[in-house]
């Protein structure tokens, strides 16, 4: 369902599970920058009316995981870290050349967030299956289906605000080349590294 071209490497749940603390401020941080994006796609956009509607909301869910994860944190005695380089997201983030049109630009953004969390989405359904701490991975369960909601939702929007057979093509090329970048990647605790 995901189109992802590699699978993320299951061993990666074990050094999660050593690390357990450092993943929850990652995806904390993860959240956070997912508002933020919504955030910027609304200030960006704003005349994409249905666009700025579903930033909104979004907004409010991932502001609210935020806060789940947090308290989660909180929960465990713990207190949130610092947020650390997305290694994954900086590699990403080269693929589209800079520029374009307004309209180049905003399926370019939509893009990049399908895939984030198209990879969120299989990350999350990795740790529901895999880790021994049920309660996280309950809870891991239950954001799954929030980010595949989102995946579908930012690739909606590019295909709809950009040329579908155009899109299609970039986002065939994106998740070749996020291959490319996983391939390397699943040896940290982190969300997406």
């Amino acid at each position: 369902m995901l189109g992802l071209k590699l699978p993320t490497d299951p061993r990666w749940v074990n050094i999660v599970e050593k690390n357990i603390e450092d993943i929850l401020t990652d995806h904390a941080f993860c959240e956070q920058k997912a508002t933020s994006t919504a955030i910027s796609l609304i200030v960006s956009f704003p005349e994409y009316t249905e666009l700025v509607q579903e930033m909104v909301a979004l907004v409010k869910e991932e502001i609210s995981h935020f806060k789940m994860v947090h308290d989660i944190i909180i929960k465990r005695g713990w207190t949130l870290g610092r947020d650390r380089r997305d290694d994954y997201v900086v590699q990403l983030l080269k693929f589209f050349a800079k520029g374009g049109s307004r309209t180049t630009q905003l399926v370019h953004r939509l893009l990049y967030a399908a895939l984030i969390e198209a990879r969120s989405c299989e990350r999350f359904r990795l740790l529901s299956e895999e880790l021994q701490d049920k309660e996280l991975a309950d809870f891991y369960r239950k954001l799954m289906v929030s980010e595949a909601n989102h995946y579908t939702m930012f690739l909606g929007f590019a295909r709809q605000y950009g040329n579908k057979k155009e899109v299609d093509t970039k986002w065939q090329q994106l998740l070749e080349y996020e291959s490319e970048i996983m391939a390397n990647l699943s040896k940290t605790e982190t969300i997406h590294g």
